[in-house]
């Protein structure tokens, strides 16, 4: 099925109902299934399923055409990378789980069988075949079309200067991923088919077709349903493998049901695939956010960070924090213009959380450089010391000598505060670099206290 137009004629993924069976080398036959996937890019399919749509395909063809307009570029290759990549991840799943304990015992079986029907393959690469079909190609050297050999020359050097290694690392992983994925990569070139086949009104006629278009279209069947092999080259194409084993009809369908059920079941654990505005769109607001903290914590850590020294009263601190505040919103704001304000929005909500969760630190580490604070451990005893003190002294100028009421409760009173005493030297010797700090506090919260009304009456 066909037609002219804008509007796209495939949905999913279509397989024509019939198998071709075409003879091998060995003089067995191999059936050839056709199968016809929708475009990667339209307007109506989300990145998610078109990237399902073509992890399935992959899955299940030995030898996979990937249609691009007019050359390879650099996005063709990130979305084959990409989309590879999911169907890999399904593969490896599928690996881990196992299909069947019955798969698993004709697997051991091929293992021992000999024959020179079964073609070993590498187990290296999840699957076998890629090919670029670059459709409307307008830059061929070769000045005579008949010389359709030259051609080809052309396309292997132009595949190669593709694939070549880069330098840049994300030139070079896409390619790195691509080669990993896949055993063979080809490519072939279409010129146009002539301005008369893209009209609505084109009916199918052959004879409208440019002549080159047409020598090439014949060579490229030609090369596609190669299933013997040409002067003893290995065959083009060849029976689907799994583990580097062929399979038969039945084991097809069988994988075929459960690739599909197993991208039902555990697509919604595959990573989310994103657009390239959705990608950018989220780095530039994770930059965003991280810039934003960064410009937070920076001028907090030299108000009240592990390094400060100065202990601040809560409303200063309190300015303090909101002036950061401002500030990490304007880094942020200088940085997250780009993409959907809904998910920059986002973005700001966290950076807020982010900062009231380290403002609290921040507030933990001021209160512990209180001058104030601890006094009441070192106080308690030493008031209770000193009311003992007097009232020991009450006692002893109050109190006749001979009652001995008087004496026991002088005697009372001055274990108080000798214990006391004894406490202090106790706690003062094991604990020095203590007592040196509380010094340091006392002094500090004399000169806060009498610093504060002479402030407040200079103002």
């Amino acid at each position: 099925d066909w037609r002219g137009g804008k509007e796209r004629n495939t949905t999913g993924m279509w397989m024509w109902s019939d198998p071709y069976f075409l003879p091998r080398s060995a003089g067995d036959e191999v059936a050839i299934l056709l199968v016809d996937t929708q475009g990667m890019f339209d307007h109506e399919t989300t990145v998610g399923l078109t990237a399902a749509i073509f992890g399935l395909s992959t899955l299940l063809s030995s030898y996979q055409i990937y249609n691009v307009d007019k050359r390879i570029q650099e996005d063709n290759l990130q979305q084959l990378a990409l989309f590879s990549e999911y169907g890999r991840m399904a593969f490896e799943a599928e690996e881990k789980a196992g299909t069947s304990e019955e798969g698993q015992k004709e697997e051991d079986e091929a293992k021992k069988d000999e024959g020179a029907t079964k073609k070993k393959v590498s187990g290296k690469h999840p699957f076998q075949k890629i090919e670029f079909l670059v459709r409307d190609w307008q830059n061929f050297d070769t000045e005579d079309e008949s010389d359709i050999a030259s051609m080809e020359a052309e396309m292997a050097a132009y595949l190669e200067h593709v694939t070549a290694e880069r330098a840049a690392s994300d030139l070079k992983e896409t390619r790195d991923q691509i080669n990993s994925c896949f055993e063979e990569i080809g490519c072939f070139m279409m010129t146009h088919p002539g301005f008369a086949v893209i009209k609505n009104k084109y009916e199918g006629d052959v004879s409208r077709i440019e002549p080159l278009f047409m020598s090439l279209l014949d060579r490229y069947c030609q090369r596609v349903f190669d299933t013997t092999g040409t002067d003893g080259s290995v065959p083009r194409l060849g029976p689907k493998t799994v583990r580097g084993r062929e399979l038969s009809a039945v084991e097809l369908g069988t994988y075929i049901k459960s690739y599909a059920q197993m991208f039902e079941e555990i697509g919604a654990h595959f990573p989310k695939a994103e657009t390239m505005l959705e990608a950018t769109s989220k780095a530039n607001n994770a930059n965003a956010v991280n810039a934003s903290v960064e410009a937070y914590s920076e001028i907090m850590n030299a108000v009240a960070g592990p390094q400060a020294k100065d202990y601040h009263k809560r409303d200063v601190l309190i300015m303090e924090h909101q002036e950061a505040s401002k500030q990490a919103l304007l880094a942020f704001d200088a940085v997250a213009n780009f993409g959907n304000r809904k998910a920059i929005e986002e973005s700001r909500e966290k950076v807020m959380q982010k900062i009231a969760k380290d403002y609290e630190v921040f507030m933990s580490l001021n209160d512990g450089r209180n001058p104030l604070l601890g006094f009441e451990t070192y106080l308690l005893p030493m008031f209770v010391a000193v009311i003992s003190f007097v009232l020991r002294w009450i006692a002893d100028f109050s109190c006749s000598s001979w009652s001995q009421t008087c004496r026991a409760s002088s005697d009372i009173l001055s274990h108080i505060y000798m214990v006391v005493f004894f406490f202090m030297v106790i706690v003062g010797s094991t604990k020095m670099k203590q007592i040196t700090d509380l010094l340091d506090r006392g002094k500090a919260a004399y000169r806060m206290l009498t610093d504060s009304p002479a402030r407040e009456k200079h103002e």
